[in-house]
């Protein structure tokens, strides 16, 4: 389950799922919601893989989500699958998608930064949460 808060200047992320593999996939899925309109018309056709050293759950988070925007703003990459893998040192995910066609994406929000401020990975009774702020 992913959905939005308000943050001032700002966009709010959140995510929650089962276990802390899918709660990365859901946040990526969070930030790319943010970005277009409607993630259905993204084609998954295109695999990229995204391998990212670390232990630090919020960092790897952070690094995930920042190295997916990059290949959005440089390559003009869009997302709408994700799975990963978060290990003990670090994480490989993958993400599927296709480039940004003006015709069939309307763009939602513009995504300049992933930012640390209150950035938040947590386990409960009920599952996993994920909290991060976007710059727009």
């Amino acid at each position: 389950m992913i959905e939005f808060f308000e943050h001032t200047a700002d966009l709010g992320l959140r995510a929650r799922a089962a276990d802390l593999d899918d709660l990365f996939a859901e946040a990526a899925r969070a930030l790319f919601s943010a970005v277009v309109e409607d993630m259905g018309t993204v084609v998954a056709s295109q695999r990229m893989v995204i391998r990212i050293p670390g232990a630090d759950k919020e960092f790897l988070l952070f690094d995930w989500l920042k190295a997916l925007l990059y290949h959005f703003d440089a390559e003009h990459l869009l997302f709408s699958r994700f799975e990963v893998k978060v290990g003990a040192d670090g994480l490989e995910g993958a993400a599927w998608g296709e480039l940004m066609d003006p015709a069939r994406h309307e763009m939602n929000h513009e995504v300049k930064a992933i930012t640390l401020h209150g950035l938040k990975v947590e386990q409960s009774a009920e599952g996993w949460l994920a909290e991060v702020i976007v710059d727009i």
